[in-house]
């Protein structure tokens, strides 16, 4: 018998009005989990801010905060330039004021062998996940401290922060270091009365995960609900509800931690682990060699 189901769409695991009066930024809020993150805080009364680089993805996030009753401000925003976030925030802030809530949710992602990986495909992920990140923070940082505002941070990571990623050595490494920083960053920042936490998703089957995961990882999306302990995949709205529970005041003195919701997944293992196969052949790659494709 799998896990209960979760409360109907719409539910909410805060009283109303949690966040009203509140900015919320979520990075990558155009589709998929940012995008469901980004519903609840709007659900709770935040004003959400939907920043991504693509218009495409700013106008669907707005549209599915919009229709949730919530409202939403649409902010193009390229994490990886620094510059660029500045501008963002400086444009947050004239239209709506101070920012409350920061999700560093964008990410970017492909499977490879390592060996495959040139030096602009390992920086494709890594300025993403980990400098953006980091520019994003450091910049809430400064300005709620410059403020003497309190602020929270959430940092969307990943179960191989802790055990590898086997296939993605570059998101791998990104993730175990924005696991790194947000307990380097609740240290620093505890005094200023800003939190930063971590949040790990599980399985959550969406219909805006990419092509190059969904078909590049073999039998990605078949029989999903019988691959973790819980026996079914995660809904969107649980991983919204635990992001709004870290950010509120129900988690005021939660700071520097880490929660995975994946119904245990990451836990498990094999009595005897099933015979291994190399990483090449699980991803139908031929054999390596240092030839340039043709």
């Amino acid at each position: 018998m799998p896990l209960p189901e979760p409360p109907p769409m719409g539910s909410t695991p805060l009283p109303p009005g949690t966040y009203d009066d509140q900015v919320v930024i979520v990075t990558g809020s155009g589709t998929g989990l940012g995008k469901a993150i980004a519903v609840e805080f709007a659900r709770l009364g935040a004003t959400v801010v939907v920043a991504s680089r693509s218009a495409e993805h700013r106008a669907a996030g707005v549209a599915a905060v919009e229709a949730a009753g919530g409202r939403a401000l649409d902010v193009g925003l390229d994490i990886r330039d620094a510059t660029n976030v500045a501008a963002a925030f400086d444009a947050v802030e004239a239209a709506l004021g101070p920012v409350d809530v920061l999700v560093n949710n964008a990410a970017g992602n492909f499977p490879a062998p390592a060996e495959d990986l040139s030096p602009n495909a390992w920086r494709a992920v890594t300025s993403i996940v980990l400098d953006g990140t980091f520019f994003c923070s450091r910049e809430l940082g400064r300005r709620a401290i410059a403020a003497g505002r309190p602020a929270s941070i959430l940092n969307i990571g990943a179960a191989y922060a802790w055990t590898g990623g086997p296939a993605f050595a570059h998101s791998a490494a990104a993730k175990a270091g924005v696991k790194n920083l947000t307990e380097t960053l609740a240290v620093e920042w505890g005094p200023y009365g800003i939190r930063v936490n971590g949040l790990v998703p599980g399985l959550f089957p969406h219909e805006d995960e990419a092509a190059h995961i969904t078909e590049g990882v073999p039998d990605r999306g078949k029989a999903e609900d019988r691959r973790a302990p819980a026996w079914r995949v995660g809904s969107p709205r649980e991983l919204g509800w635990a992001a709004v529970f870290l950010c509120s005041p129900w988690a005021s003195y939660v700071t520097g931690h880490t929660m995975v919701v994946d119904g245990a997944n990451w836990q498990r293992r094999h009595l005897l682990m099933p015979e291994f196969t190399p990483i090449r052949d699980q991803l139908g790659k031929g054999p390596f060699t240092l030839e340039p494709p043709s």
